[in-house]
Order: C-alpha cells, then structure tokens, then sequence
C-alpha cells in the first residue's frame, strides 16, 4: 500500500494513492500534502501514510490542506491520529490551513487550538526555527 515510501528516505517523495495528493521533504520536514475531498473514503487510503510519515522519532510533519476542496469528521480523526503519533515520538506537527469552511470543522470538533495552524505552507515551514 505505500510501496516506495519509507520513514527512513532523506528524499522522500510519493504520491498517495488516488487523487489524494502527496508526501515529500522539504526544509527538514516531511510535508503530507492533501488534495480534494477528504473524508471516510480518502482518511482510510491516506491513514498508511500518516502512519509511516508520524512513527519517525522527533520528526517534524506539516499536513498540508490548502488544496483540499472538502474535509469531514474523518479527515478530522486522520488529523487527530497524526498528531497523536507525532506527540508520542517527541515530534512536530503543523497543519496549513487557509480555507474558513475547514476551520469550522476544527472548532466543531474543539480541536481548534490543539493544532498548530498556518495559513500558507512557507509559514509552516518556517515556524520554530527563530
């Protein structure tokens, strides 16, 4: 299922399965890139590799959703999920996020402030190394 994708890979770069976006380094960090609609169908493709991209020690993840175009409950848990592994690991994770209609679900699901949230991708992969 995530054939060419490994913790491991200093350049890592693979596409999710379907049109669901892609995975790849850049800056030091690993950024999982979402595409189009995310939920029950795509969270249950995408969970292998925000499972592999999370189980690295002290990694630092940044999911990218400034192209998905709709994000339910699942993909909500899938976010949960990531940031729970990447806690348990002494990681971390950033979300990019610019969309108002997906910070909706956040605040619906009160998870709001548990992620860090940026709006553009260059924010994410800048923040924490002042």
């Amino acid at each position: 299922m995530t054939e060419g994708l490994t913790s491991r890979s200093s350049d890592l770069h693979a596409p999710l399965p379907g049109p669901y976006g892609q995975v790849y380094r850049c800056r030091e960090r690993t950024v999982l890139e979402l595409h189009g609609e995310i939920d029950i169908a795509a969270a249950t493709l995408i969970g292998a590799y925000v499972d592999v991209v999370t189980a690295v020690r002290a990694e630092e993840v940044v999911i990218d959703l400034t192209q998905v175009e709709f994000f339910d409950c699942s993909g909500l848990a899938l976010l949960c999920r990531a940031a729970r592994r990447t806690a348990e690991v002494g990681g971390r994770l950033w979300v990019v996020c610019d969309r108002h209609s997906i910070l909706r679900v956040f605040r619906a699901g009160g998870v709001l402030g548990v992620f860090r949230t940026l709006p553009t991708l260059d924010e994410a992969l800048a923040a924490g190394r002042d």
